[in-house]
């Protein structure tokens, strides 16, 4: 039986593209085990499904000035060594790359043990993890066509789908929540860790928003508000499961970060959105070259977080759901191919 490390973590959406490509992979004979930091988001996420773990040392690489900056090198090396030894140990035929710090030293570990890796890019530029990856990687693949001007060299594959967030059930959805066919379902989400400068919008505006829509509002780990659990046609969840496929299926409309799993998420189910990207002040301004870039094709609105105040947050929400059907027909007129397919091939190409 061929073997399949899979490696990836930091964030969920490090995490579920290789959640997506488990089951294709299973299904085709290979045996999957996973490299991860001791205690990421990915452990719980990858350990649930039963996929041997295996935790490394990982350090992060940080573009401005910290104190941290003078030690995580040293965690880096030693997760190298680590990651050396269990890719001697595990001996698979094939890595699968999907981003985040830890997976650093997992390819350049693979990389000295001569095993084909495969570096998967979500976003529309390279992460710096990704940049500092991409010369040990055999092959590159990439979501987005203008990745395409930054690593030439890459492959248009688009993304890894999980199959179980198309086929939710939005009565199951409705039930869950509490609510009825009466209005519309708004949808908030601010990522797998929340937003505060959305929480506040929304829960600013909630009167306004609430007396238009049925809100769900995944909030993030610890910023539920307990006085706002009884207020009408408002849920909120502080992270959404296996229950996020099922309140799609329920959502008439969503507003959300701009992370690109979630985005071609919405595509795939050709969810009218409004993305609030996180500021170039919080990131490297990779969601806001995600987000113009859906806005760009009519599948997306956009509104800046410099521009978030409750008053602009409805207004947006407004108009959004009153051209909701504009942006249906234009996520309805791609053909966005089969990613986890063409992932699976070159994944066979590489370890035969």
């Amino acid at each position: 039986m061929k073997k399949i490390v899979l490696t990836g973590g930091g964030t969920a959406g490090h995490v579920t593209p290789n959640i997506a490509l488990i089951p294709s992979l299973q299904k085709s004979g290979w045996q999957v085990e996973y490299i991860g930091s001791h205690d990421g988001i990915e452990r719980q996420l990858i350990t649930d499904l039963g996929i041997p773990y295996y935790g490394i040392s990982s350090g992060k690489l940080r573009r401005y000035i910290n104190w941290q900056n003078f030690t995580d090198p040293f965690k880096v090396l030693k997760g190298i060594v680590d990651a050396f030894c269990l890719i001697r140990k595990i001996r698979p035929n094939a890595v699968f790359s999907k981003g985040g710090f830890v997976t650093v030293p997992v390819i350049i570990a693979s990389w000295l043990n001569r095993v084909p890796v495969i570096i998967h890019e979500s976003d529309l530029t390279p992460g710096l993890a990704n940049k500092i990856s991409i010369p040990f990687a055999t092959k590159i693949c990439v979501t987005f066509p203008e990745t395409l001007q930054y690593v030439p060299q890459a492959i248009l594959t688009g993304l890894p789908i999980r199959q179980e967030i198309l086929s939710g059930d939005a009565d199951a959805g409705r039930h869950l929540c509490g609510f009825t066919r009466s209005l519309p379902v708004l949808l908030v989400i601010g990522g797998s860790t929340g937003s505060q400068k959305i929480n506040q919008a929304v829960r600013a505006s909630l009167t306004q928003l609430a007396s238009q829509f049925q809100i769900v509002h995944a909030c993030g780990k610890g910023q539920s508000d307990r006085q706002l659990e009884s207020h009408p046609n408002y849920k909120q969840f502080e992270y959404l499961g296996a229950e996020l496929a099922d309140i799609l299926a329920m959502a008439d409309i969503v507003v959300s970060r701009a992370g690109a799993n979630a985005i071609f998420e919405f595509l795939a189910l050709q969810k009218p959105n409004l993305l609030i990207p996180l500021s170039k002040a919080a990131s490297r301004g990779d969601q806001i070259l995600n987000a113009n870039s859906f806005a760009n094709r009519g599948y997306s609105a956009v509104l800046l977080e410099e521009d978030l105040k409750p008053e602009s947050l409805v207004r947006a929400v407004a108009d959004l759901f009153a051209s909701k059907q504009n942006y249906i027909a234009k996520m309805g007129n791609i053909d966005g191919g089969d990613g986890i397919a063409q992932i699976m091939h070159l994944i066979d190409r590489i370890s035969t």
